[in-house]
This record gives C-alpha cells, sequence and structure tokens, in this order.
C-alpha cells in the first residue's frame, strides 16, 4: 500500500454517523517539553514516581516506538499542531531569543491547525502554556483556531513568580533570558503569576474545563516543564531526599510538580463526569537534554536535537474509556502528526483545510487492527539542518551531522535488533540502505528551505 493509500484509508470516516449520534468527544492534549523516554514511571523509571500520568497508560495505549517529527521544540510543536511535516513549511528550525520576534518566522498562515479544524467542528478550544509557533502579533494563536489562550510565545519562561523568592533554582552559567520581550499572557493582556507556574497551568486547564463542560471541547496544554531554567518549590524538593545529586533532585521535583498538574486535570474531568466522554493524550515535544537536565532517554541513543532515537521517540500515551482497551502496549510506530486525523475521526468531523495531511487517524488500528501493516511499514521522515532520517518497518537510516563532521555518512539501524542504534549495518546491507535513501530523497524533493534561513 502506498503512502497516499494508506492516508486515505486512515483519514476515511471522519464523519461515521455513529460517532456524530454520540455525543462528541472532549479532547485534552497534554504535551511536556524536554521530557525524555525513560523519565516516566510506565517506561521504566522507578526513581521519581509519576502515578498521574502513568494512569492515562494503565486505563489506555503507551506507544513504545512513538515518535514526533523533529527533535527540537518549535519544529515539533509545527508538525503536531498541522498533522504535517513541518519541513513542507519552512519551520524546520527551532527559534530562540529575538529570533522568536522576526516577522517572518512563525507558523504560515496558510497551515490550517488542529485548533482551526475542531473549532469548525463546532468546539470550544483553549491553550494553556508555551506556544513557541511564532512571537509577533499575526502568529498569535488566537489567530490559529484558539478561542482562549493563558501562557507565553517564546521557547521558554522561569518558574518563579516575580513575587515568590522562594522557588530553588539551580542556573547554568548562561542561562537564555527567557522573560525577555517574553510575558505571560491571558489573550493578549499582559498579566503577572503568582504562582508556580506548572500550577498555575494547570489552575487554568481546570478552569477552562469547568467554563466549557457543557460544550465539546479541546484543550490543549503544552507544560513549559521540564524545560530549563532548573526551578522547583521546595516541597518537592523534600519529595526527593533520597537523591544525592541536587540537580537531580531539582528535575525529579520539577517531574512530580508536572505529574501533579496532569493529576489535577484528570481529577476535573473525574469530578464533573467527564472521564468517559474525553480522549485524552499524552507526549514529549522532543527526547531530553541529558546533560542539561539529567534526563534519561534510555535505553535510547541521544536525545534533544539529534535524530537518533533518543531526539525523536518520545513517552506517547493516549486514553479513550469505552473505545480503547485498557492497558494495552502498542509496538507499531506512530508519530505527532497522526494526532489531528484521529481527533477529527473521533469528533466525526470532515476536514475543511485542503492541504494534505502525513498523519493517519489511529482509531480503526487500535478498535480493530486493521491498519497494522501499512502503519508498520509506511515511511517515517524527519529533517533537521544537515541531518536527516527516514524509518520504514524496523530499519532506520539517519545521517547525524554536526559542523565538525560535514562528510559523516548515512547510518543504518534495526531498530527490533538493536533499539539503542549500536551497531551500523549500512555497509553489510547496501540494498536496504539504498532503498531508504531512496524514499528520503523522494520526501525530501516535496520539502521547502527553511524560514529561519531565510532572515
Amino acid at each position: 500500500m502506498t503512502r497516499r493509500q494508506l492516508l486515505a484509508t486512515a483519514t476515511a470516516g471522519f464523519s461515521a454517523p455513529s460517532l456524530r449520534a454520540a455525543r462528541r468527544p472532549n479532547i485534552v492534549l497534554l504535551f511536556a517539553d524536554d521530557l525524555g523516554y525513560g523519565e516516566l514511571g510506565c517506561q521504566g523509571n522507578s526513581q521519581i514516581p509519576t502515578p498521574n500520568i502513568d494512569s492515562i497508560a494503565r486505563t489506555g495505549v503507551r506507544f513504545a516506538q512513538g515518535y514526533v517529527s523533529a527533535p527540537f521544540c518549535s519544529p515539533s510543536r509545527a508538525g503536531l499542531m498541522t498533522g504535517r511535516y513541518q519541513t513542507r513549511f519552512g519551520h524546520e528550525l527551532n527559534p530562540v531569543g529575538k529570533q522568536n520576534l522576526l516577522p517572518h518566522v512563525g507558523l504560515p498562515a496558510t497551515e490550517t491547525t488542529m485548533a482551526q479544524e475542531l473549532k469548525t467542528a463546532g468546539y470550544r478550544t483553549a491553550i494553556v502554556g508555551k506556544w513557541h509557533l511564532g512571537g509577533v502579533e499575526k502568529y498569535h494563536p488566537m489567530n490559529f483556531g484558539f478561542d482562549e489562550f493563558y501562557g507565553f510565545l517564546h521557547e521558554g519562561h522561569f518558574f518563579q513568580p516575580r513575587t515568590n523568592t522562594s522557588i530553588v533554582s539551580r542556573l547554568r552559567a548562561k542561562e537564555p533570558p527567557y522573560d525577555d520581550n517574553n510575558p505571560l499572557l491571558r489573550g493578549r493582556q499582559e498579566i503577572v503569576e503568582e504562582e508556580y507556574y506548572t500550577e498555575a497551568l494547570a489552575r487554568e486547564a481546570c478552569q477552562f474545563i469547568d467554563k466549557a463542560r457543557r460544550d465539546p471541547f479541546f484543550l490543549y496544554v503544552p507544560f513549559n516543564a521540564v524545560h530549563s531554567p532548573m526551578q522547583a518549590r521546595p516541597k518537592d524538593i523534600d519529595r526527593f531526599a533520597n537523591i544525592a545529586d541536587p540537580h537531580r533532585r531539582i528535575f525529579a521535583a520539577m517531574l512530580a510538580s508536572l505529574d501533579d498538574a496532569v493529576g489535577a486535570i484528570l481529577g476535573r474531568l473525574r469530578q464533573h463526569q467527564l472521564e468517559n466522554d474525553t480522549l485524552v493524550v499524552f507526549l514529549s515535544d522532543n527526547g531530553g537534554p541529558t546533560a542539561e537536565l539529567t534526563s534519561s532517554n534510555l535505553p535510547l541513543r541521544g536525545g534533544k536535537g539529534l535524530l537518533y532515537e533518543g531526539g525523536i521517540r518520545i513517552p506517547f500515551l493516549m486514553k479513550f474509556p469505552g473505545r480503547l482497551q485498557a492497558g494495552q502496549v502498542e509496538q507499531t510506530p506512530v508519530t505527532s502528526l497522526d494526532l489531528l486525523p484521529t481527533f477529527l475521526a473521533a469528533a466525526g468531523a470532515r476536514r475543511r483545510a485542503k492541504l494534505p495531511l502525513d498523519g493517519a487517524n489511529l482509531l480503526p488500528w487500535l478498535t480493530g487492527k486493521t491498519l497494522v501493516g501499512p502503519l508498520r511499514e509506511r515511511p517515517l521522515y524527519w529533517r533537521f539542518a544537515t541531518s536527516g532520517a527516514i524509518r520504514a518497518g524496523d530499519w532506520k537510516l539517519v545521517k547525524q551531522r554536526r559542523p565538525q563532521e560535514p562528510d559523516k555518512p548515512w547510518e543504518l539501524y534495526n531498530l527490533a535488533a538493536d533499539p539503542s542504534e549500536t551497531k551500523d549495518l549500512a555497509s553489510a546491507q547496501p540494498t536496504i540502505r539504498q532503498r531508504l535513501l531512496a524514499q528520503w530523497e523522494s520526501l525530501n524533493g516535496e520539502m521547502v528551505e527553511p524560514t529561519l534561513n531565510k532572515a
């Protein structure tokens, strides 16, 4: 089955009568920042309890081979929001600092977000947290389908409220000035926040649920935890007195606070008896930066910024009570690009935008396994600066190039036998190498130049 045939099959049935007849489900998308593959309890971490996030896996599906479309924050979010490879529209690189204010750097108006699609279908929509898809007015999230916004526009923000100096910080010597020209906003109005920021995001998300509970709603909560700066509340740090490394202890406290926030949001759904009417997804925007945060991406190689598995394979959880079997652990590769068509299918909504999607509706496969073969074999593509990768079936071709290694060759790995990418098989399997390279080059020919390079 070709990629076009797969997508046609996978996106069929967006307006299925059975879905239209039932109450349209709410959709809650929880998006962590820089959370490594191996940091959750359900992913094998016994050091930092994450019972609330783990409950999504326990009552739903854990995708053991879940991917994002980029190894950095902003391009990953562009792919997530549009269901399309961000390299198709130039949002390939990661704007930081003053680059966020460049007038040509942000999500193009030609693209359509999941919020726009769901709003057209009658959903109330809100974003609570980090946007990072353009820092000037034309890229404001309320121009892309969100009815409400509480958060910030750039790549990061300090967790410490201006009025609270008790937060414990472990800052790098050259910590970026995250807050410069990057105020906290409610809608378009600047505000001052009094609470620890992760807790504030939970508060705002719960308040939106309170207001919107009688209508179908889409709530997108892109946390900035556990992204730097390393800042945590003393009461959370005290929970991890058994961790000797003070850097790791602060990270653990930040992750515990993130888990508490997820628990508060899930608890509010239960309070309003919405749990059985809500599709909940949790994932991270990229792998964890180990040196910066102590993140673990084990057993994978590499981390944030790299196209090895540790940079792009992430915790990926989904629950949909009554539709998905609890406790599933799925090994078929899936991608964040699949979420937009999956959400539309769950909502029984017709897609408004004309541009083709790169993701597939996962519901037919998850409920009946009808697409497991095509989904396993479809090519997943990545390009970031001078690096590239493609996965098809168990095979992955990757060229991870740095400035000091401009001629580094393509490497080939069998991920079923070698998920840690330790044994390069490019020389031993030239036919497979050439087949994947031809697929990568074909897809790459559809992409455009990075917008950030046009400054």
